[in-house]
């Protein structure tokens, strides 16, 4: 008699389905990375005005949501094909050449009356990314750029990055609204991924609690940043951030049950059926609603039923080094939806994706890291060391290992 495979833990194999079709559509650019050859904490002491830094190097990768997110999932194994906006210059053809071996570019708009959106991001080792950032063509990217009859036949539509778009935003964000009415039309999952912003600028004055309240009901797995949301929907809770923060990373000042956890319930109030939410080195937030919402998602995906009203705090693994931030929550993302894909129950989807974010900031650029699920799960169940936190009030599972508030 031959016995069963045994199932992988934490994997719903009754829910297994074959290699799915994601579009990955918004924002998109070039990234420029200097790598700087010193170690320094201090960012004054590395940009001095008049000072000669020797550098080792450049990295010169895509970057952007509709890269980071599409190829990693890509990476992972997934089928993709992404929607974004190039000019037709020099900068669009290295983005271009870079997305043609991964066969996902076919999609791709091409605009005569637009430059490529670029970054140049300075990372010094030990100190937070600065971003130089030209928005290029994604601030004309539009409805009309996206091809539906392609989008109807996904699985799953991710959104990444509308407060770096300008139509995304303005008209109180009336066609990124649009666009996702448009698609949960098809009976297709949808998630939006969102971006910082410079609260002076024209994204940074738009109401964005407004916009996320009006597009939450079309959005099944809403991924932001801690500091994206708060900015977003509390502007005060942020600004007390800042204060407390005084310059460093917010993310390290957070308090998850009485800051995070209402934030979360919150968009879970305004329609969100899951909300992960990235804190940085505190780790990953994690809330959903109740079973009639999970089911609203639809049928192109795995049945989440079994994900109904739960509320955990996952620790972020140590990685070996800790080279570069670019990247890490949009291949956090990627794994986070892959995994969902693949079957597996919410918990180990939060290991999947926190692993894939400590193996990102091992390298400079956001794909080079990426390992597969089987690779991640294999190091997980060795043992892999965590990260741990102090929640005051919430209890730290011993076995599944995550926290989650008292019951």
């Amino acid at each position: 008699m031959v016995l069963p495979e045994k199932p992988e833990q934490g994997r719903n194999t009754m829910n297994r389905y074959s290699k799915r079709t994601i579009v990955v559509a918004g924002h998109i650019c070039l990234d420029i990375t200097p790598v700087f050859a010193g170690q320094s904490s201090k960012l004054y002491e590395v940009l001095v005005p008049g000072k000669l830094i020797t550098m080792k190097g450049v990295d010169i990768h895509t970057g952007g949501a509709v890269a980071n997110t599409g190829l990693a999932l890509k990476i992972l194994g997934a089928d993709v094909t992404l929607m974004g906006k190039l000019g037709k210059d020099a900068f669009g053809q290295l983005v271009l050449s870079a997305l043609d071996p991964y066969g996902v570019s076919k999609n791709m708009s091409v605009s005569d009356d637009s430059e490529t959106s670029y970054s140049v991001v300075l990372a010094p080792p030990g100190i937070d990314r600065i971003f130089l950032h030209n928005p290029g063509a994604n601030d004309t990217f539009g409805i009309n750029d996206l091809d539906f009859q392609t989008i109807e036949k996904a699985s799953l539509f991710h959104f990444g990055y509308p407060p770096l778009m300008k139509r995304m935003y303005e008209n109180h964000g009336q066609q990124l609204l649009e666009i996702f009415k448009k698609v949960k039309q098809f009976g297709i999952a949808t998630s939006l991924d969102m971006a910082a912003v410079d609260d002076e600028s024209e994204a940074g004055k738009a109401d964005w609690a407004e916009i996320t309240q009006k597009i939450l009901p079309y959005v099944d797995f809403f991924v932001p940043s801690a500091e994206e949301l708060a900015f977003m929907i509390n502007r005060p809770l942020y600004e007390r951030w800042r204060e407390r923060a005084k310059g460093k990373d917010i993310t390290g000042i957070l308090s998850i049950e009485d800051e995070i956890s209402p934030l979360g319930q919150q968009l879970i109030d305004w329609g969100a059926a899951v909300v992960l939410i990235k804190c940085g080195s505190r780790g990953l937030y994690f809330r959903s609603a109740d079973t009639e919402r999970l089911i609203r998602i639809g049928a192109r995906v795995p049945s989440l039923v079994t994900w109904a009203n739960a509320e955990a705090m996952e620790e972020c693994y140590k990685p070996t080094a800790v080279i570069s931030g670019t990247g890490a929550g949009d291949t956090t993302i990627a794994a986070f939806l892959y995994a969902m894909l693949e079957g597996y129950d919410w918990n180990r989807c939060l290991k999947l994706s926190s692993a894939t974010g400590a193996c990102c900031v091992e390298t400079y650029d956001a794909l080079s890291g990426i390992c597969s699920l089987d690779q991640l799960n294999q190091k997980i169940d060795m043992g892999w060391e965590k990260q741990r936190l102090q929640l005051n009030n919430w209890v730290y599972d011993e076995g599944l290992k995550y926290w989650s508030p008292p019951r």
